[in-house]
C-alpha cells in the first residue's frame, strides 16, 4: 500500500475496533441469546459475543491489498479466543484454497486480502441472527441492524479510498453469500446502505457478488459458468459477480 491507502486502512481499523469495543458492552445479554440460538447445533465454547478480526492487526503497509472479501458474521471458529479471525473455519480454508490453486489472481487469501462481515455479532450460523433480532431486547435488535449499517460504510470508505488512491490495479470488493441479502433477507439493511453509499462513485466498478465459499457454492456456480461460457478465469470472475450484483441490486 502506498502511504494515502496505509492511512486509509489504519483509520479503518481503528474505527473498527473502537465500535467493536463499544459494541462489546452489549456480551452479557447477547450471550443466552446466542447459546439458546445454537441449541440445536453442537456445542461448543462460546468466548466472543462480538468479533473484532486480529488479522488488521497484522496487515503491513509493504502488503498489496488486491481485494475485500465480505462474509457474512462471525461462526464458531471465528469467535474462539484463540482466533476472533474472519473466514477461518471450513469457508475460510475453501477460499484460501481456491486462490492458492489460481495463481493467475496473484492472490495470497491471508495477506492480499482483507476480510469484512457484514456484522460483527457472532452466531454459530448465520441464520441464527433472526432468533437474535426476534427475541432480544430493543438495544440488541438496535444493535444488530445498526452494526450491519455502520459496516457498510466502513466496506465502503475502506475500499473508496483504496480505490482512489491506487497507483497499481484497482481493489475489488466481493460481496460472498448474497441470499440474505435479498428483500427480507437478515442482511438487507447493509444491501441498502452499501448502495446508498456507493452513489456516484465509479470504484462502484469493481463490487461483485458472489455465491458463498460455504459448502463449496462459490465454486461449483463459478465452474458451471465457466463450462457454459469457455471464458478465462478473470472474465468468469467479472461475469457472474456482475450477473449477482444485478441480481442483489437492482430490486
Amino acid at each position: 500500500m502506498n502511504n494515502s491507502q496505509w492511512n486509509i486502512f489504519l483509520q479503518f481499523r481503528d474505527e473498527f475496533k473502537n465500535l467493536c469495543n463499544q459494541w462489546s458492552q452489549f456480551s452479557n445479554e447477547l450471550y443466552p441469546l446466542q447459546k439458546e440460538s445454537a441449541k440445536d447445533t453442537p456445542d461448543y465454547n462460546l468466548e466472543t459475543s462480538i468479533v473484532y478480526n486480529k488479522a488488521y492487526d497484522e496487515v503491513q503497509k509493504t502488503d498489496k491489498i488486491s481485494f475485500i472479501v465480505i462474509g457474512d458474521n462471525p461462526g464458531k471458529e471465528e469467535q474462539l479466543s484463540s482466533n476472533q479471525k474472519y473466514l477461518v473455519g471450513q469457508s475460510g480454508r475453501i477460499a484460501e484454497g481456491f486462490f492458492r490453486r489460481n495463481p493467475e489472481l496473484s492472490t495470497d487469501f491471508r495477506k492480499n486480502v482483507l476480510i469484512l462481515n457484514k456484522t460483527p455479532v457472532h452466531t454459530a450460523k448465520t441464520v441464527q441472527l433472526k432468533y437474535i433480532l426476534k427475541n432480544g431486547s430493543k438495544e440488541i435488535v438496535e444493535l444488530v441492524n445498526e452494526s450491519q449499517k455502520k459496516m457498510a460504510q466502513l466496506a465502503f470508505e475502506l475500499h473508496n479510498g483504496l480505490y482512489s488512491n491506487a497507483e497499481d490495479g484497482f481493489p475489488e470488493l466481493w460481496l460472498v453469500g448474497y441470499s440474505e441479502l435479498k428483500k427480507n433477507g437478515i442482511f438487507n439493511g447493509y444491501r441498502n446502505e452499501l448502495k446508498k453509499q456507493y452513489e456516484g462513485y465509479s470504484s462502484w466498478n469493481k463490487v461483485f457478488v458472489y455465491q458463498h465459499f460455504s459448502m463449496n457454492r462459490f465454486i461449483v456456480d463459478l465452474n458451471e459458468f465457466r463450462k457454459n461460457n469457455n471464458l478465462p478465469l478473470k472474465k468468469c470472475l467479472e461475469e457472474i459477480g456482475g450477473i449477482h450484483k444485478n441480481e442483489i441490486f437492482s430490486s
